[in-house]
């Protein structure tokens, strides 16, 4: 075996270990924010398997939802009253005191045209930003980073918190960077062989190029992790969070924006909404594990000053059927709810109608929304960002949003 081959093998090894993802830029290249970023962030907030917005953000005062669910319907005393016939779920008590408190805005009917309901295209749907019919290789936040960086002197970051990055955040040619655990993250990166792997490395015109771009993963993400250690190592968070993986996630994003990482796109997802059967514990359990993680988050980012540049954004792939099925569950549906959490909203509480039941598309919601007018609001308005570049098509902005 060559050189060149064993080089690329032990590289491609390491590198999928050390969870490298290619061209992440950081402060030691020259990373800055652009100067109209106002430092603003984005958090996204992926509710992976399609969770059933009905009995999320309810209905409580038609008859027809509890017509289409017998027994899955949440009965109204139990309903956390909001406004316009509409109420959160029992488990989201928390959300309901960030919504009393002018901090979080409830989006119906939020979808696209022609929908799939197919878990894996749904998602690179959302992801790309595409129409139903089109598939792309790009997401809209690699395409926000493709668009807003320009060489190393303004790039800009953007991590999902995981140990894989999502479609979403792939550009032509910028990518986020996946990493579950910062602290790990630089041990792995201290590997002796690593280091002296980088450091001797350098480029031969006769190298394989896969060797050379490996060998540049390898450098880059050593530099990255030595950044993000240094920016979070003195600190850590002193909000109590909820156990489990998704607040532990959520307290991650946390401490790298209070400690000064100056990323613009933060990405985290919860899982487990795909239920076809034995809903009602099951998205139960899930909705205040969202609850709970997301308000610690938000007083977490209050404490330091840190919220009213922030922005989350909750979303799921689709929703669900407005009747039940046979196994006390759901089945994949359409359209579905979508929430924005931030200090600065201009429109908390409902934004719109909800969903008509009386005016179904073979049973299932038609959409109020296009999610990509969401995208290009948040894109403009919020990030500064050209949104026609990024989308790659005339998608108004939403008024009174953000």
């Amino acid at each position: 075996m060559s050189k060149s081959r064993r080089d690329f093998l032990k590289l491609s090894a390491l590198a999928s270990g050390m969870l490298f993802v290619p061209n992440f830029l950081h402060a030691s290249q020259g990373m800055g924010l652009l100067g109209n970023s106002n430092g603003r962030r984005l958090v996204v907030i992926q509710l992976s398997g399609g969770n059933d917005g009905l009995n999320t953000v309810i209905p409580f005062e038609d008859d027809l939802y509890y017509k289409a669910r017998p027994s899955l319907a949440i009965n109204s005393g139990k309903v956390l009253q909001l406004q316009n016939g509409l109420g959160f779920h029992p488990s989201l008590d928390k959300m309901r005191q960030l919504y009393d408190q002018g901090f979080l805005t409830v989006m119906n009917s939020v979808g696209y045209p022609n929908p799939d309901r197919s878990h894996f295209r749904s998602t690179d749907i959302w992801h790309t930003a595409s129409a139903s019919d089109e598939y792309l290789k790009t997401g809209w936040l690699g395409r926000y980073l493709d668009s807003c960086c320009t060489g190393s002197s303004a790039a800009h970051m953007a991590l999902e918190i995981d140990d894989s990055l999502s479609l979403a955040l792939k550009g032509e040619k910028y990518n986020g960077m996946a990493v579950q655990d910062v602290r790990r993250f630089y041990q792995a990166s201290q590997d002796r062989f690593l280091k002296q792997m980088a450091k001797t490395h350098h480029h031969d015109a006769h190298e394989h190029h896969q060797v050379d771009y490996l060998y540049k993963t390898l450098i880059n993400s050593q530099q990255s992790a030595e950044y993000l250690h240094q920016q979070v190592r003195a600190y850590r968070s002193n909000q109590e969070y909820p156990k489990g993986e998704f607040s532990k996630n959520l307290k991650t994003i946390a401490e790298l924006i209070t400690s000064g990482v100056e990323s613009r796109v933060y990405y985290a997802s919860l899982s487990g909404f795909d239920t076809h059967i034995r809903q009602e514990a099951q998205q139960a359990r899930l909705l205040q594990e969202l609850s709970e993680g997301l308000y610690s988050f938000v007083q977490d980012l209050r404490q330091h000053q840190a919220f009213d540049d922030t922005l989350i954004v909750v979303f799921s792939e689709f929703g669900r059927r407005v009747n039940q099925n046979a196994s006390n569950g759901t089945d994949h549906g359409t359209a579905n709810n979508l929430f924005l959490i931030g200090g600065k909203l201009q429109k908390a509480g409902i934004y719109n109608a909800a969903p008509n039941l009386a005016d179904l598309d073979a049973g299932d919601l038609k959409h109020q929304i296009d999610f990509r007018n969401i995208y290009a609001t948040l894109l403009q308005n919020w990030m500064q960002a050209d949104a026609g570049a990024v989308l790659g098509g005339s998608f108004k902005a939403l008024d009174k949003l953000v």
